[in-house]
């Protein structure tokens, strides 16, 4: 039996939103970084350190996202170490802000719902692969 005959329904699901999450972090992202128009002016005070991380992010989401719809056993620690890593650059985004440096206040949200949506995915697959599987 396959890993994909294996797959509950529900994690294609995940794994759409999640790579839907990655390629709009990448196209968001990549506007601020390389292109000076109006991507770069909407931003405002945008922080540089969460938005190349973020960006580099969008393609760790795209990974996980194949991952899952192959359900491939690495796609749950994976989501794990984005989950993590996200909560701790949110966690130096706020001590960016008690510093007294300029942010974007949307940011707040933004980085809430980032670690929101990876916490529940990472906790969701935890525990949900056959540990006898192979990678692949």
């Amino acid at each position: 039996m396959t890993d994909q005959a294996l797959r509950p329904r529900w994690a294609l699901v995940i794994a759409i939103v999640a790579g839907l999450f990655g390629l709009l972090t990448i196209k968001s992202g990549g506007e601020v970084l390389f292109f000076d128009g109006a991507g770069r002016a909407a931003a405002g005070d945008f922080v540089p350190f969460v938005l190349w991380f973020n960006f580099l992010a969008g393609f760790a989401y795209l990974a996980t996202a194949i991952g899952l719809a192959l359900w491939r056993p690495w796609a749950a620690p994976l989501s794990f170490t984005i989950a993590g890593l996200t909560v701790l650059v949110f966690a130096a985004f706020a001590i960016h802000i008690w510093s007294g440096q300029a942010f974007e206040t949307r940011t707040i949200s933004a980085m809430s719902l980032r670690s929101l949506v990876w916490l529940s995915i990472a906790f969701t697959l935890r525990g949900k692969f056959d540990h006898r599987l192979v990678a692949a």
